[in-house]
């Protein structure tokens, strides 16, 4: 049989240990003048001789005449030993490493079923995200092999780099790959640091093939983990590594981030996920509700369209809303029914202004609203009126020059402002816990059903 020459010829070019190890087990199951087909015991040993061990085959077939068959790869079920031709050594406690396998550990935060690229929406917010996702998922490095996505809470930028996990676990699971948030960092290299094995802290990631880290923005102040990741950064892209991050605000608008680390983070491509548009939005619902099994008529999935703006997640909340209230009825959704669950995710968040923000903050503080308005600089005013900026921008739609008027400064303030807050709150358990205080009043006052 003509596997067997290439078998054959495999085992003079490779060595004995690799050759046992990844080309022995190998069954073909079919070979003819257009295929040869090779089956392995499971995925990732299929994946693994694919990546490596591929061009050795090829050239080992044309060595014996076959040259124009193409080579693909399956998995055989419930292999023995005897089909194998492998037998099983009495293996000691502990997880042993294979030959020509570098040694690393591969870690992976949850991952949302859902968040496959066939369940994203492309639209022109954010089409040159997904086209850079989606390449460098299959290794094509067209866009470069550094990636930032920026976007407001809501917009799909984790949707993006969850699609990116799972793809590579389906299709190239012996991929070393690192998935975490800028926190969980941190988090592991204190541990590390405390438990003095930042050796074993550094082999992991900098042994990475692709390292995707998301809420970058949560770097501020952290001088050592800044120190850390520049470090990370440089070795993985030194050595052809993937490296995709995403965060709140681009790099160039991080307060108390070393120079050098925003460098590095904007040195391959800076995309935006902005708002989707209208006609983006109404594929989302119809995408959505059919997920959901929910059958909507295009006058309700544009209404739905027109009423959701920003973030995407109120779709699916408005949704799964409406097919409750459906099946709870057994009717069709109409549009008395939309309008009904709408109301309860959108129409206080929208009435909501930053003159509303701020006359609610000023009470709070025991102020007045002429009060957080004056030209004073004086900590009693300056504080509650930069809380105020935080909370219009986290509660508001308005552009920041709109949030702006409402306290007679101009949008670099409001800029300044939410930046001081959001530092104070990670740097500060009083701060925090005073902010957090402020949100829940809020919440019910405002937002409460």
């Amino acid at each position: 049989m003509n596997w067997e020459l290439i078998n054959n010829k495999l085992s003079t070019t490779l060595s004995k240990d690799i050759h046992d190890l990844w080309i022995k087990p190998i069954k073909c199951q079919q070979f003819d003048e257009k295929t040869i087909e090779l089956a392995g015991p499971d995925r990732f040993f299929c994946s693994w001789v694919a990546e490596n061990f591929l061009a050795d085959i090829k050239m080992a077939a044309s060595d014996c005449d076959c040259h124009n068959q193409e080579i693909k790869f399956t998995v055989y079920s419930n292999p023995t030993s005897s089909e194998s031709g492998v037998t099983t050594p009495n293996t000691p406690k502990g997880q042993l490493r294979l030959p020509s396998i570098p040694k690393s550990t591969t870690f992976i935060r949850s991952l949302n079923p859902r968040y496959v690229f066939d369940e994203f929406i492309v639209g022109k917010s954010n089409e040159v995200a997904y086209s850079a996702c989606n390449a460098l998922a299959q290794g094509d490095t067209s866009f470069g092999r550094c990636l930032y996505i920026n976007s407001a809470t809501g917009l799909g930028k984790s949707h993006l780099t969850h699609a990116v996990a799972h793809h590579i676990l389906e299709h190239k699971p012996g991929t070393r790959l690192n998935y975490l948030t800028a926190q969980q960092l941190t988090a592991e290299m204190v541990r590390s640091i405390q438990g003095k094995s930042m050796d074993s802290f550094k082999e992991k990631y900098q042994s990475s093939d692709i390292l995707l880290m998301e809420d970058m923005q949560s770097l501020t102040g952290k001088t050592k983990t800044q120190e850390e990741l520049s470090l990370l950064f440089d070795v993985l892209l030194e050595t052809g590594k993937t490296v995709i991050f995403t965060g709140a605000q681009p790099p160039r608008n991080f307060t108390n981030v070393d120079p050098g680390v925003q460098s590095r983070l904007s040195s391959g491509l800076v995309t935006t996920i902005s708002e989707p548009d209208l006609q983006t939005r109404v594929l989302i619902v119809d995408k959505k509700a059919k997920n959901l099994n929910l059958n909507l008529t295009e006058e309700l999935c544009g209404y739905i369209a027109e009423q959701i703006i920003g973030d995407i997640r109120q779709v699916r909340s408005a949704l799964i809303g409406l097919k409750a209230k459906s099946n709870l009825r057994r009717m069709s959704p109409d549009m008395d029914m939309v309008k009904e669950v709408l109301v309860d995710i959108i129409v206080r968040h929208q009435a909501l202004t930053p003159e509303l923000i701020r006359d609610f903050i000023a009470d709070q503080y025991n102020l007045t609203p002429q009060d957080l308005q004056s030209k004073s600089r004086k900590k009693e005013l300056t504080f509650p009126r930069q809380v105020s900026m935080y909370f219009a921008r986290k509660y508001t739609e308005k552009a920041l020059i709109e949030i702006g008027k409402a306290f007679n400064r101009d949008h670099s303030t409001v800029v300044h402002s939410i930046r001081v807050i959001t530092d104070a709150i990670n740097r500060s358990n009083s701060t925090k816990g005073q902010i957090a205080l402020l949100d829940n009043k809020f919440n019910k006052q405002f937002l409460s059903f």
